[in-house]
């Protein structure tokens, strides 16, 4: 837990803000305005600072300028009423590390200051090693900036010239095979083939065929000797894409080739000698796979003896920046610009394709912006519900609509309420009992809203 400074120019927030932090475990120290919040910072005395942004005297915009000069790893969350919500988005192109919304709810609260806390910690231990990291920002076809990918890079500048086996591990679309070229491109094998296979897209019978070749006449259908993969990589790498997805009785074989780096043709009964360097692929549990007798122990351990995992894109948002660059250049649109709306939305997606929907999204987007800039509408209409800014408490994350911030604030809080409420009657299938259980209020408040909206739950039933 942290250290956190509070800074409110109300009293009774003040003292709301140090019993909730104090109950998630924080040691809380509180300011009433910016110069009191001054007075009181000292570089690394406060692991996270918490402000309001409308203040006498000085604000918060004011006071995050103050503190990211004294100390820029300090990160400050700016609180801010629901109907000023794009100058909570300011704040954060300025420099702020997140927002909160008011009236503040806890459990969004606890989540955001702990997102705070864990960017401080990562913050402090890429200064503690910024002098054994390089300032690379791309690895081959590898991209990112971040702590998460400096390590991937320092792995894989590591195997690279030692003839290792490596298990790539990570989540579809973070570029696993983009890590197997580079290790093969810094490896003394790059001068020679590298040869890729993808385990998946294979039944067994032609997944054998393909990795070991087959002799003539070895099935229906096989008029000629055809080489394998294996063979064709001789001298080379070959890369075994989604390996957890090959067949039983491929990977006794596999294990054979690996280990004794021996294959025999399907319908041969010569062994055959092959210099091969195999990089293998997964976004599988092979450990929860060994377990359930579905993949091989044996060949887990010839395969995993230096494995690297590749982080997410929600994992390393701080990446966003360049990867969104480098997309544009691609796609030839380099001097596109993002509106903050877009580029905060695009911080906070969840990226359930990683880098692989982003380039889709980017690309797409800046088809749809013309001459620019991007806007949220155009993510939205890219990636749907997938573009969203988190107002409550971050179990199920709410849009934050272009339209609703030129609205007076009480008709942006009527249609806030109008699709918060449309929304938690769909996940509960209209049942208004669940629906106030979830949204912390008594089912009579809740049915008198959904009456001032003149909505019926008895339409959500099959929804």
């Amino acid at each position: 837990m942290g250290k956190v400074l509070a800074v409110d120019d109300e009293q009774v927030m003040r003292a709301f803000l140090e019993k909730a932090l104090t109950r998630f475990g924080h040691e809380v120290t509180t300011a009433a305005s910016a110069e009191e919040a001054l007075k009181a910072f000292e570089p690394r005395r406060f692991d996270v600072v918490l402000s309001d942004i409308r203040m006498p005297g000085a604000s918060g915009l004011d006071l995050l300028e103050r503190l990211t000069e004294r100390d820029p790893q300090t990160p400050v969350v700016i609180m801010t009423a629901y109907g000023t919500i794009t100058t909570a988005v300011e704040a954060v192109q300025r420099g702020a590390a997140d927002f909160v919304t008011k009236p503040i709810e806890l459990p969004h609260l606890k989540l955001v200051v702990e997102r705070a806390l864990a960017k401080r910690a990562k913050e402090s231990e890429l200064t503690e090693l910024r002098p054994h990291v390089d300032e690379r920002e791309q690895l081959g076809g590898l991209i990112g900036r971040s702590l998460a990918m400096k390590r991937v890079y320092q792995l894989i500048d590591k195997v690279a010239p030692r003839d290792l086996t490596v298990l790539i591990l990570g989540e579809t679309g973070t570029g696993k095979s983009l890590c197997a070229q580079a290790i093969h491109e810094l490896s003394p094998r790059a001068a020679n083939r590298l040869q890729i296979v993808n385990c998946s897209a294979l039944q067994s019978t032609l997944l054998e065929s393909e990795l070991f070749g087959h002799e003539k006449g070895a099935f229906t259908g096989a008029h000629e000797r055809k080489l394998g993969h294996f063979e064709v990589a001789d001298g080379g790498t070959l890369f075994l894409d989604e390996v957890g997805d090959a067949p039983a009785e491929v990977q006794a074989k596999l294990l054979r080739a690996i280990q004794d780096k021996v294959i025999t043709r399907v319908g041969g009964t010569d062994p055959i000698k092959v210099d091969v360097r195999v990089l293998a692929a997964t976004n599988r549990d092979l450990e929860e796979m060994v377990s359930a007798g579905t993949f091989r122990q044996d060949l887990f351990y010839r395969l995993s003896p230096f494995p690297i995992t590749l982080p997410p894109l929600r994992e390393r948002v701080e990446d966003l920046p360049v990867l969104i660059e480098h997309v544009l250049e691609q796609a030839n649109m380099p001097l596109l610009e993002l509106s903050a709306e877009a580029s905060l939305a695009l911080e906070r997606c969840e990226w359930q394709g990683n880098v692989r929907q982003l380039q889709n999204a980017i690309t797409r987007a800046g088809v749809l912006a013309g001459q620019g800039p991007i806007e949220l509408e155009h993510l939205r209409d890219v990636l749907g519900g997938a573009v969203e800014v988190s107002l409550g408490d971050g179990a199920e994350p709410l849009p934050l609509a272009p339209a609703v911030l030129d609205q007076p604030l009480r008709d942006a809080r009527r249609s806030f309420e109008r699709f918060y409420i449309e929304r938690l009657l769909r996940l509960t299938q209209g049942n208004v009992s669940e629906a106030a259980r979830r949204a912390g209020i008594g089912r009579a408040s809740l049915h008198d809203k959904i009456n001032k909206l003149d909505l019926d739950p008895a339409r959500f039933r099959d929804a």
